[in-house]
């Protein structure tokens, strides 16, 4: 039975803008209260959903959240209708109301661990939505995010959801951005990689002292347990502390994976030696290619600054693969000359494809950002709400969607105004429709 790797990016939200909400995150704050451009951003997202479909790639579509999330700051004690409750918190506690206005859904790398039926015991595909609980903003997503992928993988036959994690800090959980999983084929029984970035219950254990690691040990394991996985198939490595105090926030940042291929920074992990010796046990095959970029090549912080690794690397119908990157690599000398070398080496990887996915970068997020993995066969793609798959005529109602609802400029003040909210949700309203959703919002219930 033929399996794809469908990649499932995230509509750019009608709030995008630059907060600088997320601690850790070099992009994100160095761009915080730049003017952004929701319709850009937008379509810049789409336009990499539709290259990727016309690459042949299957691609899926995954809704934003509802901003301002009026019900959170209802839960503050603002109060009132919506356009008081909006006045008070821009007027009291400016910085809650930029968080309850957070865009940052659009990163669906982060929106769930999915693990493929080949993996788990009871043969469905695994659904654990992220908690976020790291960042206030990001918390307020589970929820939603949960509503969108059981709308989305709505087959029970097929798909299993679980609960987000405890919220709290002991169990947080970052989802994709910390997971990989490696295999021969996508249909083949694979490895799971479960990178963290702290023990939470062992203080004594390294830890970085400037940045926050999001991801706890306890979590990961929580999400092997919740999700039916075999132990000799999954492996556990510590990100390494001294590159998340460096901007490496997510593991994605400095490693990233597909099918037999493991890209990484010298500097990813803590125990590099150890870790690549557990993987090659538990790899089924011969085939496994770890192909390591030393620091003399690309340094942390080029790796940072033009997200090397929060790429996207795609097999093709001939087999071999493709990583879509970033402009910020094509134009960064150093970055380009080692992917230029790079697909003329001996590995799986022969092109490299460049996109202008500017405004997300801007605010901290490259392509592997934009997307969740889901590998599926043949019978399980088939029960895919088909609304959410990429196709031409989606792809032209979707631009005609956000040139009809989307704001060309955005700024902090226009956050506080009750016509962003409204413009908001009936947008998000003909969304539901477009993609067969049914009432995953508040506001809908």
């Amino acid at each position: 039975m033929k399996s794809f790797e469908v990649n499932f990016d995230g509509l750019v939200g009608p709030t995008h803008n630059y907060a600088g909400l997320s601690e850790g995150n070099v992009a994100s704050l160095s761009n915080a209260q730049d003017i952004s451009s929701p319709k850009n951003a937008a379509l810049q997202g789409l336009q990499k959903m539709k290259a990727l479909h016309d690459m042949g790639m299957v691609q899926g579509v995954l809704a934003p959240q509802e901003r301002p999330d009026i019900f959170s700051l209802r839960r503050l004690g603002f109060s009132g209708d919506d356009a008081s409750v909006l006045a008070q918190a821009a007027k009291t506690s400016p910085a809650v109301l930029s968080a309850c206005c957070s865009a940052s859904s659009m990163w669906t790398a982060n929106a769930a661990t999915v693990s493929p039926s080949a993996d788990s015991a009871d043969g469905k595909v695994h659904f654990t939505p992220a908690n976020l609980t790291n960042k206030f903003h990001r918390s307020l997503e589970p929820e939603t995010t949960g509503n969108i992928l059981k709308a989305v993988f709505n087959d029970d036959n097929v798909f299993a959801h679980h609960l987000h994690l405890n919220d709290n800090d002991h169990f947080g959980d970052e989802g994709a951005a910390n997971h990989t999983r490696l295999c021969s084929e996508y249909d083949d029984a694979g490895v799971q990689i479960f990178t963290f970035g702290r023990y939470a219950f062992n203080r004594s254990m390294p830890m970085p002292v400037k940045f926050p690691a999001r991801q706890t040990l306890e979590a990961s394991q929580a999400i092997a347990r919740l999700h039916q996985l075999d132990d000799s198939r999954v492996v556990y490595v510590q990100q390494n502390p001294a590159v998340i105090d460096q901007g490496v926030f997510h593991n994605d940042v400095i490693a990233v994976g597909n099918q037999n291929v493991l890209f990484y920074h010298e500097q990813a992990f803590l125990k590099t030696d150890e870790f690549l010796t557990e993987l090659r046990q538990k790899f089924s095959g011969d085939d496994l290619h770890c192909i390591k970029v030393s620091t003399d090549d690309v340094s942390v912080l080029d790796a940072v600054n033009t997200y090397l690794f929060n790429t996207q690397i795609i097999t093709l119908a001939d087999g071999s693969m493709a990583i879509i990157a970033p402009m910020h690599c094509y134009q960064n000398e150093r970055v380009k000359a080692y992917l230029d070398n790079l697909v003329t080496q001996n590995t799986p990887i022969k092109q490299v494809k460049y996109f202008d996915v500017n405004e997300s970068m801007k605010n901290g997020g490259g392509p592997a950002c934009l997307r969740l993995r889901v590998a599926l066969k043949e019978n399980e793609l088939a029960a895919v709400n088909p609304n959410c798959v990429m196709n031409d005529e989606l792809y032209t109602t979707l631009v005609g969607w956000v040139e009809k609802h989307y704001r060309d400029r955005l700024n902090f003040d226009d956050l506080r105004d009750p016509q962003l909210l409204v413009e908001s949700r009936n947008a998000l309203d003909e969304l539901t429709q477009i993609l067969n959703l049914g009432s995953v919002y508040r506001f809908q219930r």
